[in-house]
């Protein structure tokens, strides 16, 4: 596959995680509460995704990897946990406003780490990313928006295990095959989520069946299908290029906000979404130049 292929797997995974916030909001609004939602699209997504796995091509893993993948599940886990629970005292836009830090977390954890210092071209990207989101999440246009604290910090939260969980799916045991990898994580961030939401209501037949619709979409968009899209894609274009193209999930949330719950999307909501699409390109534009001069320097390095 070339670059842009894999760059354009991680654009969708990011996708993924633009729908849910519209579909948390209508479950809520249809009378199930936050342990409710979570748990069954934690438990429905790895039930998909391990239904997927066992027609797949798998590895042999030891003790020790399965181990770290489970592990590596708890962001994935934690992300949801923290970002519903800021849906719970914040608006949609808002909630997802702090979600979206991830994308300067994500090249300032890359400089940290890799020691990788973000090229001008990165940095005006993020600057793009950053004024588009402020503009599509709707805080100009309505003027003055009233913020929770508690949501604050679950929302801020939220971006630092989803960063964590960016950097995990392209570093943590490469080699495994993606949809077995995906469903290590799953099972990691399912656990992950049932130690903080204790899923007694789901024992129940009838509160089950009713928020399987939910669960079941949550599930395939923020469970199963994140992990497996990011494993394949973000071990070739590195987390820093990675969590930019993620960005796709706030002009995502901001288009079907407007088409299923019919909210009112403003001109500078529609050019905050232009914006952000734009700074996605500019972060990309020269990716495969970057990595072509990578993969150079690796062979001078190895004596080719």
């Amino acid at each position: 596959m070339k670059i842009w292929q894999y760059a354009l797997i991680v654009f969708l995974g990011g996708c993924c995680y633009g729908v849910l916030s519209t579909f948390v909001k209508l479950a809520y609004s249809a009378g199930f509460t936050v342990t409710q939602v979570t748990g069954s699209q934690y438990l429905l997504g790895t039930l998909l995704i391990w239904v997927v796995a066992l027609f797949s091509k798998k590895k042999k893993l030891t003790l020790s990897k399965i181990g770290k993948l489970l592990l590596s599940g708890i962001p994935l886990g934690l992300t949801g946990v923290f970002y519903y629970q800021s849906l719970q005292t914040l608006d949609a836009s808002l909630a997802i406003i702090f979600l979206f830090q991830f994308v300067w977390i994500g090249t300032f954890f890359e400089w940290i780490v890799y020691k990788k210092i973000p090229s001008n071209g990165k940095i005006v990207s993020i600057g793009i990313l950053i004024i588009g989101s402020i503009l599509a999440a709707g805080v100009i246009a309505e003027g003055g928006v009233e913020i929770s604290w508690r949501g604050t910090v679950w929302g801020l939260l939220s971006a630092l295990t989803y960063t964590a969980l960016i950097f995990v799916s392209g570093s943590v045991e490469k080699d495994t095959p993606p949809v077995q990898k995906s469903a290590l994580l799953s099972t990691g961030g399912l656990i992950t989520v049932f130690l903080f939401f204790t899923p007694t209501d789901l024992i129940h037949l009838p509160v089950l069946m009713g928020v399987a619709p939910y669960g079941l979409f949550l599930g395939l968009f923020g469970v199963a299908l994140p992990p497996l899209l990011f494993s394949i894609g973000m071990k070739h274009i590195g987390p820093g290029l990675g969590t930019i193209l993620t960005a796709s999930e706030l002009p995502v949330a901001v288009i079907l906000s407007s088409l299923v719950l019919a909210e009112d999307v403003s001109l500078s909501q529609w050019l905050g979404v232009v914006l952000i699409l734009g700074g996605i390109m500019t972060g990309n534009v020269k990716m495969p130049k970057t990595k072509v001069e990578s993969i150079s320097l690796e062979s001078k390095n190895i004596g080719i």
